[in-house]
């Protein structure tokens, strides 16, 4: 494969869990044992050894332990530095969304010419601190609800928290 090759996002299915969970005892074994584990890759020849960077030991950890539990991987070679839409499809939101968010000054980005670029870290920290934001919410949300007994009132209170974000996001439309 040449470094200018582009690859396409690929899922990989898990396999023999057997198979899968040795690799993964193998994987792990020496960090129980050294706290600084190096990992190697052998070739065909006995002599051609190569030693695997920490990073790429980590990325193959972490799919070897999703395939041993069943799950699917999906590799998807991504840029360093991402266009709007990019970046929105990685957010899982729209890209009108993602430009409100950058013109909100919620994402840092820099502009190439007339289109935007955003480093692929701030997008990363930015779904963070959304995720984060939204499970923060849900909390505050559901323990009002436990401490409330009465269910007609919450509902109503419910109502009137959507009613009153609706005109705000109206007025901000205007």
């Amino acid at each position: 494969m040449s470094a200018n090759e582009t690859l396409a996002p690929s899922t990989h299915s898990a396999g023999d869990e057997q198979q899968l969970g040795r690799v993964y005892d193998m994987l792990t074994a020496e960090e129980a044992l050294n706290p600084r584990p190096r990992h190697y890759l052998v070739g065909g020849a006995e002599d051609d050894p190569v030693e695997l960077p920490q990073e790429v030991y980590e990325v193959l950890l972490h799919v070897v332990d999703a395939m041993r539990k069943g799950l699917s991987v999906t590799v998807s070679p991504t840029s360093q530095v991402l266009t709007t839409q990019q970046a929105a499809d990685l957010l899982g939101i729209s890209r009108p969304t993602l430009i409100k968010a950058l013109d909100d000054g919620q994402l840092p980005y820099t502009r190439s010419g007339t289109h935007r670029r955003i480093a692929l870290a701030d997008v990363l920290d930015y779904r963070e601190r959304r995720r984060r934001a939204q499970y923060a919410a849900i909390d505050a949300l559901s323990a009002d609800i436990d401490e409330i007994s009465d269910i007609e009132q919450t509902l109503a209170d419910l109502r009137h928290a959507r009613k009153t974000v609706a005109e705000r996001r109206a007025s901000k439309a205007r």
